[in-house]
This record gives C-alpha cells, structure tokens and sequence, in this order.
C-alpha cells in the first residue's frame, strides 16, 4: 500500500513537472512558437470534457485558460493569432461539466473582450465569427449569463454586426445568438426585440430576412408587441427582395393576430393609397415602369390584408370601418403594377363574397358590367380596366365608415 502511494505520489509530481514546462515554454514563447503551441492544442483538445482537460493539464487546466485570456487581452486590438486564441478559449468554455471555465472566462472580462472584437473593423469576419459562437456558449449556460451580455450592450453589438456584415456564416451565427438571448431572459428581452428591429432598415436582404424571423419567433414571447414596431414593419413591406417580404408578411399576421399596436391596421390600410397616384393609359411603345416602393407596399399591403380578414371576422370588420375597400380599389386601379391590382382584387373578392353590404357598394363604384367580370374572375378582371374607370375607382366618395355602417344596418333590418 504504502509503495503503490509512493507511485501515485511519484507520478503526480511529474504531471506536475510536465504541466510546469508547459506553462513557462508559453510564457518564454515569441508569437510563432505560440501559434505553434495552439494548433498543437486545438488539434489534441477539441471536443474534452472538463474532466479529460483537467488530466491532461494535471488538473491545472485553469492555469492555461488564464494565459489564454491575458494573451486574447492584450493583443486582440493587433490581429494576432486571434482565431486560433478564441478556438483555443472555445475548447474550455464548450467542454461538458465545465461551468467553472465559463465563470473564470467571465471574471477575467472575457465578454467585453468578446464584443469588443465585434466591433474592430481591422479583424476579419472569420475571427468575429469565432467570438459570437463563444458568446453563444456563454449564453447556454444560463440566464444570468445572458443578462451580463445584454449589460454590457451585447444586443446593440451584434444588431450592428448583424447589419454590417458580408458574411452570411456570421450572419447566421448572430441570428442564433440573438434568438437565444431573447429567450429565457425576460428583463431584456424588450431590448433584443428592439434591436432586432434596428436591423429592418439595413442594406442587406438577408440580415433583414433574418431579423424578421427572429422577430417572429419571439412574438410568443411578449405581453405585446412594441408601438415602434408598426413602422419599421411596414417599412420592410417595400423591399423587392420576396423572401424578405414573405417574412414581413408572416411577422405582420402574427403581431396582428395578438393584441395588435392600435397603429398596425390603420396604418396598413394607409399603405394601399399612396400619395401622387394617378391613373395613366397604357402605352404598348414604351417599356414598363420600375414599380416605386410604394407601389411594392401597396402590393405586400393588399395581400396581408387578405389573409387577415380570413383569420379574423373582427379584424375583418375593424379594417372595413378604416375603410379598406376604397383602398383595395385603389389599389385595383392602379395601371402602373398589376401586382397591386392582383392582390388587391383577390381581398376585395373576400369581402365582397363574405358582406353583401360591401358587395353592393362595389356593384355600384364599378358598373354591372365590370361587377360581373369581377365576381367571374377576381384574379384576371383588373385588366379589362381602363384609365377613366381606374380613377373613378380611386375616387369614388361612398365608401366611408358611416355609409357602410348605414348599409349593413338596412341590410340587418331587411333580415
């Protein structure tokens, strides 16, 4: 007993030893050999757990993380080795059962070293890439952990990545991320919301596309959805890009089928009458014109409107009475894009089919003529419309909230 003590004991001290030559190769390292020493780690430590770490460190794995950390702090504003450091750091804070990584990491100020790289325009989006997947680990390990990267204006740094970048690997990276921390997190998820919608008005279609998503993954999420929302959502209703507009629509029905902000439906009706229109003959000699982002709301708008009267009777009433139908013909008339006269008539067909009131104010702005190539083919009557009878439709005075109330109110007494 007492030998096999003395082994151990033997043994132990030339960990030790071992563990000490390591640590001062590093320290008395240049930066070559230290690239050197941390290809050798990556390549013999991805993928450990806490446990296997602490062997093979002699149970002094800590000792390294700590130099990891000092080397990251003092050169990340240099571009040295910085990806090969923040895979290195990555191999500690992803190890299974190994918590007490991501405590020391935290207390050395990894988080702000973190998000500061995100925002050095000298580092490449590769390195940035490796700091939001180390962030993303410290968020997996709790609430807590999320709060401290929220703290310490987290959300605003990866809103602003997310918005800036060319890479759509970092793109997706702080999509991820920015999911995780609206999750779980209730004292800032508001923030992360908001944040997200700092992207819509960016330049790229896919950090668009990928904000809208989040947006509407959160939506469970939320008491209800923000005022500030209305605008930049409507707004992204103008792009010419259709997955980012598929997403806007989807992120719109669902914010409408909660406790919808008072300003969504109004101002969704409003973006079926866009100023200046006027109706014009078509000249077969001269080439289309470029829809305007107006026209391309006005499209998005007529469509989303259709799909939320199906959803909802209330909803469907609410919209009438701010006057949908006189926008939806409007938008019917509007010879520049048949796009918005497509859409527009599909809905128009909904609440003809559904509210005769509605039906016999239609019969009477467009004729029986017309009227009856509508109810024929709602998807095709548009284009036997002529510039005379497209401004007719947009100017037609009857449709107001007290004439369609008068005339669902003498429809109610017929019955």
């Amino acid at each position: 007993m007492m030998a096999e003590e003395i082994m151990t004991s033997v043994k132990e001290q030339e960990a030790i030893k071992k563990l000490m030559v390591f640590l001062q190769e590093w320290d008395s390292a240049h930066r070559v050999a230290r690239n050197h020493i941390l290809d050798n780690f990556i390549r013999s430590n991805i993928g450990k757990t806490e446990p296997e770490l602490e062997l093979e460190f002699s149970q002094g794995a800590s000792l390294f993380l700590a130099r990891l950390a000092a080397w990251l702090r003092v050169t990340y504003m240099y571009s040295t080795c910085i990806n090969k450091l923040l895979k290195s750091i990555g191999i500690f804070l992803s190890a299974a059962s190994g918590r007490r990584y991501i405590i020391e990491f935290l207390e050395m100020g990894g988080v702000l070293m973190l998000l500061e790289i995100l925002g050095l325009n000298h580092l490449n989006e590769e390195d940035k890439r490796e700091s939001v997947k180390l962030l993303q680990l410290i968020a997996d390990a709790g609430r807590k952990y999320k709060e401290l990267i929220c703290e310490s204006y987290g959300v605003q740094s990866l809103a602003e990545l997310l918005a800036t970048c060319s890479s759509a690997e970092v793109r997706d990276e702080v999509q991820i991320l920015l999911d995780s921390l609206g999750r779980g997190n209730p004292k800032y998820q508001n923030q992360v919301y908001s944040g997200l919608l700092a992207v819509l008005p960016c330049g790229s279609p896919h950090a668009q596309q990928l904000a809208l998503q989040t947006l509407r993954s959160m939506q469970d999420l939320l008491e209800e959805p923000p005022p500030a929302g209305v605008a930049p959502l409507l707004a992204a209703l103008g792009t010419t890009h259709p997955e980012v507009q598929y997403e806007a629509v989807q992120l719109l029905l669902a914010v409408a089928s909660r406790r919808a902000p008072p300003a969504l439906l109004p101002g969704l009706v409003a973006l079926l009458t866009p100023p200046g229109r006027k109706a014009r003959a078509k000249d077969p000699m001269l080439p289309p014109r470029e829809p305007t982002l107006a026209h391309v709301q006005q499209a998005a708008a007529a469509k989303a409107i259709g799909v939320l009267a199906k959803e909802s009777a209330e909803v469907a009433e609410e919209l009438i009475q701010l006057k949908v139908v006189h926008g939806l013909m409007v938008a019917v008339g509007n010879l520049d894009y048949p796009l918005s006269q497509r859409n527009a008539s599909i809905s128009l067909e909904y609440f003809v089919r559904m509210y005769p009131f509605v039906e016999e104010h239609v019969r009477k702005a467009v004729g029986d003529t017309l009227f009856q190539l509508f109810k024929d083919c709602p998807e095709t009557w548009y284009t036997k419309i002529d510039p005379v009878q497209a401004e007719e439709l947009a100017s037609n005075p009857v449709d107001s909230p007290k004439d369609m109330a008068k005339m669902q109110s003498a429809e109610g007494d017929q019955e």
